[in-house]
């Protein structure tokens, strides 16, 4: 979950600190939650490990493919675009990283995203909407963010930690609908699924609240931390800084259905999809400010001045 070695990204240790701490009680919560469904549904209990096995693994593995398809990107060949083929080419050369797949979704909501479980199998994807509306060095700032949650693997540990939230709504629908109770005569039989059916639903709605909980806590900081990784890399913060401003604007004049499809998203993103009015409330954002994030570039910059 560090920085690999051969990254020329500025290492962060409150990064990793705060992803080794979440992938820990990310853990205790998922062994909990597994245990808990294995003894409520004895009868079941194969089926509870194989699906949350395989709800793990599925996440894990094919992370890339999932979002991609979610957020209607699709590859991109550096004969279709070849200035942000460019753009990614000279970043990776200067963090000395292996380069992502590169895509785009048709979106007029100006965004990026990265996304995968490793340097290796990463891809990076921009919106046709942020194409249109940066700068050259901008989209350049904009990408080196994005390619600072590669490099820090970031990207792996909010994926697992959204995981959570994913089986434990799976879980509580097979728990109610799928009838899965074994053992017993009928009256302990229905006795058991009745206590199944109140305990599962609870305990799923306090292991999302604490994944809820866990992903914006690391969120907001590994933006910062992409942040400041990206400015310190390609030595403009002031172009990063006027990406963001514009960003944040643009996305607040789009229209409100569109920013409501791309919510459950927001923690990939560069920006989060929200409208002037949420804007003002952010407590449970996965995002920082804009002004934090400003007020950062701010002081990386005058470091880079002395």
């Amino acid at each position: 979950m560090s920085v690999p070695q051969h990254s020329r990204f500025t290492p962060d240790r409150g990064l990793t600190g705060r992803m080794v701490t979440t992938m820990f009680l990310i853990g205790l919560v998922y062994v909990g939650f597994t245990g808990l469904l294995i003894v409520l549904l004895r009868g079941a209990w194969p089926l509870v490990v194989l699906i949350s096995g395989g709800l793990f693994v599925a996440q894990f593995w094919f992370s890339d493919k999932i979002t991609e398809r979610a957020m209607g990107a699709h590859r991109v060949t550096p004969e279709q675009y070849p200035q942000l083929h460019g753009a990614v080419d000279r970043l990776c050369a200067l963090a000395d990283m292996p380069k992502p797949r590169v895509a785009v979704a048709d979106n007029d909501m100006p965004n990026a995203f990265a996304t995968g479980r490793n340097p290796q199998n990463a891809v990076i994807c921009v919106t046709t909407g942020l194409l249109r509306r940066l700068e050259p060095e901008e989209l350049e700032g904009v990408l080196a963010h994005e390619l600072s949650h590669v490099a820090h693997r970031d990207v792996a540990v909010m994926t697992v930690a959204g995981f959570l939230g994913v089986l434990a709504g799976a879980m509580t629908r097979i728990a109610l609908y799928g009838g899965m109770m074994g053992g017993g005569n009928r009256n302990s039989n229905d006795q058991n699924a009745a206590i199944a059916m109140v305990l599962i639903p609870l305990a799923s709605m306090v292991v999302y609240a604490i994944s809820f909980l866990l992903t914006r806590l690391l969120s907001r900081y590994r933006e910062l931390a992409a942040d400041r990784a990206a400015a310190q890399l390609t030595g403009r913060p002031a172009a990063l800084a006027s990406a963001l401003t514009k960003v944040t604007g643009q996305i607040a004049a789009i229209p409100t259905k569109d920013l409501r499809q791309a919510q459950p998203y927001n923690a990939f993103y560069f920006a989060p999809a929200l409208s002037a009015r949420e804007t003002a409330s952010q407590l449970l954002s996965t995002h920082p400010s804009l002004e934090q994030r400003l007020a950062q570039l701010r002081k990386v910059s005058d470091e880079l001045g002395h």
